[in-house]
């Protein structure tokens, strides 16, 4: 049974929509000046993280000028105002045509929703949290449900009038990537002819000072798979997509899962639950490991998930893929991150003749304790049929792309792997 995913919408830190995210994806080296990563050593905006100390964030291209506004959800109910479901109401209004069409054709009752998110309402509650303690009253924009881990699927499903099964998947960093293969199977398994499944996170300085205190944050722009990698930055966004069993541009060709439960935040540095996700990856898909034309790496620049990764990577694909993090360019928006960059697969598997790759942006110091993976650096060509590209163009395969995998690694060993294809 082939699964589509026919209409995709995009809110993070590269902007909002296909066309404006496919831009600066793909055509330049730096996110725009003001957005995102502004130099090897800063981005903006900053983050408070304690007296005295901040941490570098990425937002939305638009939350800091004027591109993109987040609606006010002011007909929406109290518990669903929160910064999460304004970003997904933008990825919601990219494909509100398709996505009507689809309620049209199936009804209500045969269109599920399934997301990923792990912050609900999180800064909401920490603002509230503050107002009380010093005014002992909470906000009367704040109501308790606005953390609630399903609001944001019911927040959709209300938004469509649906009436089908509807669930937030809460896997911490592999949640949107897990989203996407549960609405798979509900497909296959015929509990609906459509899903709108993806991921949304909102930045929150709760969450920010809980990676700080693992020691898990970068003081400037991430570094993955460098030997100076120092930690992650923190991103937000969300992405959507419509998925059915009627044709359309990307098909979901394969997807796995594992649990290796190695430690609490960890991964097993051998990193065999992480192989064994893509090899289930490959095998639902039917393809073989040199059949994928590009990986985009989980890539958080911890020294340990990068470590783990890249020995996986090579052990199951070897190692003359090109791979890229777009992590640098987003910042790790968590239980978002997985449908972020299936959305970048998506990009990367249409409208895209000369196979243009997400760039892999580092400070090109190789780490020589990791595999020697192909990364899509800026100039980047596997040979003299590629496209010409020079150290100011992006990388390129010189042909259009057919199958990108997709790997998203969380906490407590969640691991999920998303093959997509073109068609």
């Amino acid at each position: 049974m082939n699964l589509h995913l026919n209409a995709m919408g995009l809110l993070c830190a590269l902007g909002s929509g296909a066309e404006q995210v496919r831009q600066h994806l793909f055509g330049a080296q730096e996110p725009p000046p003001g957005h995102g990563v502004r130099s090897s050593t800063a981005y903006a905006p900053h983050m408070p993280l304690h007296p005295g100390q901040v941490a570098p964030v990425t937002l939305p291209l638009g939350a800091l000028a004027d591109t993109v506004v987040l609606p006010p959800l002011a007909h929406a109910r109290l518990q669903e105002r929160s910064r999460g479901n304004a970003m997904l109401a933008v990825a919601l209004a990219q494909i509100r045509p398709a996505v009507d069409a689809a309620v049209s054709r199936f009804g209500p009752l045969r269109v599920a929703v399934v997301l990923g998110a792990s912050a609900s309402g999180v800064e909401e509650g920490l603002q509230a949290a503050r107002q009380f303690q010093a005014l002992s009253r909470f906000p009367d924009d704040y109501h308790y449900t606005q953390q609630e881990m399903g609001n944001a699927a019911v927040f959709v499903q209300r938004e469509l009038g649906l009436r089908g099964p509807a669930h937030v998947v809460s896997t911490a960093c592999s949640s949107g990537a897990k989203a996407l293969a549960s609405g798979a199977r509900l497909l296959r398994a015929g509990l609906a002819d459509a899903v709108i499944a993806g991921g949304v996170d909102a930045l929150s300085a709760f969450t920010l000072a809980g990676f700080s205190a693992l020691e898990s944050v970068s003081p400037s722009r991430c570094l993955p798979l460098s030997a100076h990698r120092a930690g992650i930055n923190l991103g937000e966004g969300a992405a959507l997509f419509l998925m059915t069993r009627e044709p359309g541009p990307v098909r979901l060709s394969g997807w796995g899962e594992t649990s290796d439960a190695h430690h609490m935040s960890a991964p097993d540095p051998k990193g065999r639950g992480a192989a064994d996700a893509m090899r289930q990856a490959l095998a639902r898909a039917g393809l073989a490991p040199e059949a994928v034309d590009y990986v985009n790496l989980h890539g958080t620049a911890t020294p340990q998930n990068d470590a783990m990764e890249s020995r996986a990577v090579a052990e199951v694909l070897g190692t003359a893929v090109p791979v890229s993090s777009t992590k640098p360019l987003t910042g790790h928006a968590l239980a978002a991150a997985g449908a972020i960059e299936a959305a970048f697969a998506w990009l990367t598997l249409t409208d895209n003749p000369h196979g243009r790759l997400p760039p892999h942006l580092w400070d090109g110091a190789r780490d020589p304790a990791l595999p020697g993976l192909t990364l899509a650096e800026a100039g980047w060509a596997p040979g003299a049929s590629a496209l010409t590209s020079t150290p100011s163009s992006g990388p390129a395969l010189g042909r259009p792309v057919r199958h990108v995998l997709s790997n998203s690694f969380a906490f407590g060993g969640s691991n999920a792997a998303l093959l997509l294809s073109g068609t």
